[in-house]
């Protein structure tokens, strides 16, 4: 099979299906015999946006012998009827490869958060625990090391103003501080600090454009934070956040137990049962395939 869409302004990507596989995919041409039409055309249109996003993927990301490159923010923005979720979704609310969700393990009855670490932050732990890592073989105080492991973690919920969110999750159980760094670690990330070593992520200019612009509300939080007797609080998350983690490599938790025993105030209910105002947040991780 063949398809054409429009994925920019600017370029057309021609897909072709593997009609094989794609069976395969859906049990074999028996388990294909049984489904209505609709829901055939859904199993199509299914297969092919998953495999447009790959090929988007692959043609913005480097080649051995070639330049990669960015997109500009309006192709990026034009990117948005390709797929069938919100890019802003967490990686626990929708599958980003395109195949069926998980099964979730269940939660203890009175869940520590490295209860979630082991059972419901598996899409971002790797990533948040090599920041940490980072952090600590730099030499960062207890809370920065906290926050650099903390930072990242609600976007298995919500990658939208992620910052935001981290620290309304974590602020009953640490301290302002460390609230303060999760919170305003997104803003200081698109302000490069040479002072520190910073510089604007490349990564940013592949998910947001190489012309793109951050919103006023950024510049303005930027501004404030800048003036901040707290400023080196985010800026050292961003500075040892890794843009460019190492997938062969997985870090354990065990080094950070007694930084979390330290800093971070588990309730003896268990996240999510505490009737903190963030328990809602917590039940969402616990249970995402709740539908109401």
């Amino acid at each position: 099979m063949a398809y054409s869409h429009q994925c920019s302004p600017l370029a057309i990507v021609r897909m072709q299906i593997d009609r094989k596989a794609f069976l395969d995919s859906l049990g074999g041409s028996d388990a294909v015999s049984k489904m209505d039409a609709e829901a055939r055309a859904d199993a199509v249109e299914h297969h092919m946006l998953s495999d447009l996003n790959k090929a988007i993927q692959a043609k913005h990301a480097p080649a051995s012998n070639q330049a990669r490159v960015n997109p500009t923010a309006a192709e990026v923005e034009a990117l948005i009827e390709t797929r069938p979720y919100r890019a802003g979704a967490g990686f626990l609310i929708v599958s980003r490869t395109g195949e069926n969700v998980k099964r979730l393990q269940p939660m203890p009855a009175n869940p520590t958060l490295v209860d979630f670490f082991n059972l419901r932050f598996m899409d971002t732990a790797n990533h948040v625990l090599q920041s940490a890592n980072l952090a600590m073989k730099n030499g960062m105080s207890e809370e920065i090391i906290l926050a650099c492991l903390l930072h990242d973690l609600v976007q298995e919920i919500m990658r939208t103003d992620h910052g935001w969110w981290g620290a309304q999750l974590f602020e009953p159980y640490v301290s302002e501080k460390v609230t303060f760094a999760i919170r305003y670690h997104q803003a200081l990330r698109y302000y490069a600090d040479p002072s520190v070593g910073y510089e604007y992520p490349d990564l940013y200019r592949q998910l947001f454009g190489i012309d793109y612009v951050p919103p006023p509300y950024i510049e303005q939080t930027y501004q404030m934070v800048r003036k901040h007797k707290w400023y080196m609080e985010p800026r050292m998350v961003a500075v040892n956040d890794l843009y460019a983690f190492d997938p062969d490599i997985a870090v354990a938790i065990d080094p950070f137990i007694d930084i979390i025993g330290r800093h971070f105030k588990q309730p003896k209910e268990g996240l999510g049962f505490d009737g903190s105002p963030v328990a809602h947040m917590w039940r969402t991780i616990i249970c995402p395939d709740q539908p109401l």
